[in-house]
């Protein structure tokens, strides 16, 4: 008798340690807004923006190209397409900048990707990869709006 009480506590210990926590903050309605799995995470496409093929010197093509990609940026956040976009400082790999679309599959960011003028003239070069991040990246945006001091 004595044994199996003993073996039902360290069962019971064990379970203790290894069960799941169940988040004390959790709010339904939000995961669900944001499409977040029981682990508050979802899937991204995270896109590595490398340099192009594309060698002109033609000034108006270039500046065009970058202008409607700016624009290209800019409409994507709007619609809730684009969470993250930023340029890399200059590194030995040619990596220019990333973003993070907010779409599930490889096929939905390289359709969304064919509306940037840098890409579609070869300027840029995506890398796209899966990537399982928080949910709530989304929500950065609103904040990160409201720190900038100078537009650049």
């Amino acid at each position: 008798m004595k044994l199996t009480l003993t073996l039902v506590t360290i069962a019971l210990s064990i379970n203790a340690v290894f069960a799941q926590k169940t988040n004390p903050n959790y709010d339904p309605e939000l995961a669900t807004e944001l499409k977040a799995d029981d682990y508050g995470m979802k899937t991204y496409v995270f896109v590595i923006l490398k340099t192009g093929t594309n060698e002109s010197k033609d000034e108006e093509l270039i500046n065009s190209s970058f202008a409607g990609h700016m624009a290209n940026i800019k409409r994507l956040v709007e619609e809730n397409k684009l969470i993250v976009a930023g340029p890399m400082l200059k590194n030995e790999k040619n990596y220019r900048g990333i973003f993070i679309l907010n779409v599930s599959t490889i096929k939905e960011a390289e359709l969304l990707l064919q509306s940037d003028p840098a890409i579609l003239e070869k300027f840029l070069e995506p890398e796209l990869f899966l990537w399982y991040g928080s949910a709530a990246l989304s929500e950065y945006l609103e904040a990160s709006d409201k720190i900038w001091k100078t537009k650049y």
